[in-house]
């Protein structure tokens, strides 16, 4: 099967002619071919979604938010399809796709829909002289990119407010998870969505990727992916004073106290740990554990951890699928290595499984947990982004905190007491950008979403999206005697 990109409404193959493998995780094997496009496809992209953008801008935001509530009752309609196509395409397991990737794009389009019909702005009277409101316009042509681990949930997340925000969208899925995206392609055009008003091109980074960011009528760029990449996109778009919303890496820790509710804690640190292969932003990668609760709560945690299933993505009672590529699971194999190497224990999982069969080529690792590091280790320090967790005690709240906070990472934090004062103290000082107390991944899409530090610039969702995709402009109108 060979994808296509989505060009002013009409599925294309690539300028080139030439195709990149597209291949299933769980198996090894190439199942499809996407687009290698480059600045040839990206240049008619961009055109096309320069000439839409005069009447989708100037659409009545009521019809721009029935198109997008259409988008998003064919992904209700199609949901079982996408969930499917997710987990061949990420190696993810099917009821990961089922319940969390493919209802949250879903609702990414309906959140999108109805909060553009809220959003209003502002006024300022100077009584009897003047009054000032505030404009909202949409910029123009935007670009979108989105990672490999949440392909669907996060390519929507994107789109569906710059769409909303009346915006024409240049946007280009992950090279290793094309899939959903395409069939995205086809949605849209089934539910009307006017040629041109979003394009997506398939392809590697350093050439369709870049192409979008460089782009003198790319008017802003939204890119969720891992640091380094951030920044060369931040080198790239600063210099041309691009508006930039980049929602990068985390090393995120959870922090156990010794009055928190033991199963609801252990339970949840083992799902917010190794969740999608541990391949999510927000997943706790650092657990600490307040001292009179360590022993008990490590020997439990690797109990539960052993007795999850690493197996068959498609098959519902498998709790890991398959890392996303070769690649990426030889960097976390390095990394169980380094942890060895830097004077850690390893107290379970980091062994490469063979299933055989079909998935004998494929990419599944069991979950580790390493104990026993410094916090100033690499491993403690730098992302892994798969299933690997550590874990170390603590015995003073300021303890807590101070590891907590010693990452140049700062994206999301999970803390665990039942002491209400404390939950409000910690929460105040810890330096990220989300703090869940006694929960994780418990998301409000009116809530704003980003990291401090290396983790991003900007933050996305409610009403904060809708602001970075569109320009406030300020109206002054004097109508006293004397101004």
């Amino acid at each position: 099967m060979q994808l296509k990109n989505f060009i002013d409404g009409v599925l294309v193959p690539p300028y080139s002619g030439a195709y990149l493998d597209n291949i299933n995780p769980a198996t090894g094997q190439v199942y499809a071919y996407l687009p290698d496009s480059d600045q040839r496809d990206v240049q008619l992209a961009v055109e096309a979604a320069a000439k839409a953008f005069p009447a989708w801008s100037k659409m009545p935001v009521e019809q721009r938010a029935r198109t997008l509530w259409r988008i998003a009752d064919l992904l209700e309609a199609r949901r079982e399809e996408l969930a499917i196509a997710e987990t061949t395409d990420a190696g993810k397991a099917i009821t990961t796709s089922r319940t969390v990737d493919i209802p949250r794009a879903e609702a990414n389009f309906r959140f999108f829909a109805q909060a553009i019909t809220q959003f209003s702005s502002e006024a300022h009277a100077l009584p009897g002289r003047a009054i000032n409101y505030t404009l909202r316009q949409p910029l123009g042509v935007v670009g979108c990119i989105s990672p490999w681990n949440l392909p669907l949930y996060l390519f929507t997340w994107k789109i569906a407010p710059a769409l909303a925000a009346g915006n024409c969208v240049v946007a280009k899925p992950s090279e290793l998870t094309p899939m959903t995206a395409f069939l995205l392609s086809q949605i849209c055009l089934e539910a009307g969505l006017p040629p041109g008003v979003l394009n997506i091109v398939h392809g590697l980074g350093h050439k369709a990727g870049q192409a979008i960011v460089e782009h003198p009528l790319v008017k802003a760029i939204s890119f969720t992916g891992g640091t380094a990449t951030g920044r060369t996109i931040a080198g790239i778009a600063a210099p041309m004073l691009k508006k930039l919303s980049l929602e990068l890496g985390g090393k995120n820790p959870n922090i156990i106290f010794a009055d928190c509710d033991f199963e609801q804690a252990i339970a949840t640190t083992l799902r917010s740990s190794f969740a999608n292969n541990g391949q999510i932003c927000l997943c706790g990668s650092r657990i600490y554990v307040q001292r009179p609760l360590y022993e008990r709560f490590r020997d439990e945690l690797v109990v539960r951890t052993l007795a999850l299933k690493t197996g068959d993505p498609l098959q519902p009672d498998t709790d890991l699928g398959a890392l996303v590529s070769a690649a990426h699971i030889e960097k976390v194999r390095s990394y169980i290595a380094l942890a060895k190497a830097e004077g850690g224990n390893l107290l379970c999982g980091g062994e490469v499984l063979r299933l055989g069969g079909a998935h004998s080529g494929g990419y599944f690792l069991s979950p580790a947990l390493i104990e026993g590091l410094d916090n100033q280790c690499r491993t403690n320090q730098e992302e892994i982004f798969g299933p690997v967790a550590t874990i170390a005690p603590f015995d003073t709240e300021a303890e807590a905190i101070a590891l907590a906070n010693d990452s140049g990472y700062g994206l999301a934090a999970t803390i665990w007491t039942q002491d209400l004062a404390r939950a409000h103290r910690v929460a105040e000082v810890l330096q990220t950008g989300i703090v869940w107390v006694n929960c994780w991944m418990l998301r409000d899409l009116r809530t704003p979403f980003g990291g401090a530090k290396n983790s991003g610039i900007g933050r996305e969702g409610g009403l904060e999206a809708l602001r970075f995709f569109t320009e406030a402009k300020n109206v002054c109108i004097a109508y006293g005697a004397e101004f």
